[in-house]
């Protein structure tokens, strides 16, 4: 994975000097058009699904991911592997071999891992953090996600604005998209919304749901340091950390569930090392 797509530059923050860029270039009478174009555009969730699927595809090229022999691999399918669908959503597992703490979903069903975060939860909190990232899909917040990334991409466009399809992207164009997925920014209510997904998921699926307290709670110690984009897409105000933690907490307590979680031990998910040896002489 190249370097620039390591730091997930904000999407919108590239893109809104591009929309600068746009006006001086095309006027105000053709930004006009192109506006009104994007203003009657619909965009549903095959549309969605189809344009993350290219994007996810361009990203797994990009990145390091575990094959099926693999030590993470072979723990995401025994943690979630039995997870073909949820929501009535097809969902496919990869694991990027990267140490940022990072994780996220897409509309098309794709759910990317990295080894980072892999590194620091334990089976539950794991289950916990993708749980919330599937409440994104299901509610919606990444289709919209998407949809918003693509029409600024399409600003500096007016071909592709004024067509009621979605255009063919570039593979430049892919590449902001992806970085859009994994860089949104979720609204208070939608976080909150994901983080009530994750513990319902967690429940009605007999899993610890107190590890939905302690996954945001290893997440919150972590923002106080310098971590990846995704620890403050996850926790920057949407709402405060240690809030998420304790509303958890209290729909434990609440359904009579709650007890302090103990961590799992966690097992190494590298492959063991061998020592030759020395031969005496």
């Amino acid at each position: 994975m190249k370097k620039t797509t390591l730091l997930f530059v904000t999407l919108f923050a590239v893109l809104g000097l591009q929309n600068t860029n746009a006006q001086i270039n095309l006027g105000e009478k053709a930004l006009g058009a192109v506006q009104k174009g994007i203003t009657g555009f619909t965009f549903s969730d095959a549309d969605a699904a189809n344009l993350s699927r290219e994007a996810v595809a361009k990203m797994d090229k990009e990145n390091p991911v575990a094959d099926d022999k693999d030590p993470y691999t072979i723990r995401l399918k025994k943690v979630f592997g039995k997870h073909a669908s949820e929501n009535g959503l097809k969902l496919n597992f990869k694991v990027y071999k990267l140490k940022e703490v990072n994780a996220f979903a897409t509309a098309d069903g794709s759910v990317r891992v990295y080894s980072g975060l892999m590194d620091i939860m334990d089976d539950n909190e794991l289950l916990a953090v993708i749980g919330h990232e599937i409440g994104h899909v299901a509610n919606h917040d990444s289709r919209d996600a998407i949809k918003a990334a693509y029409q600024k991409e399409a600003l500096t466009d007016a071909v592709a604005s004024q067509s009621a399809d979605v255009a063919k992207l570039t593979d430049s164009q892919l590449g902001k998209i992806g970085n859009a997925m994994i860089d949104s920014k979720h609204s208070r209510k939608q976080e909150s919304e994901a983080d009530l997904y994750s513990y319902d998921f967690m429940k009605r699926n007999g899993y610890n749901v107190n590890a939905v307290e302690s996954a945001f709670t290893i997440l919150a110690k972590l923002s106080e340091g310098k971590e990846a984009s995704f620890i403050e897409k996850m926790l920057s105000s949407h709402p405060e950390a240690k809030e998420r933690a304790a509303n958890a907490k209290a729909r434990a307590e609440k359904d009579g569930l709650y007890k302090p979680y103990v961590k799992q031990t966690a097992k190494p998910a590298t492959k063991k090392t061998t020592t030759k040896k020395k031969k005496k002489k």
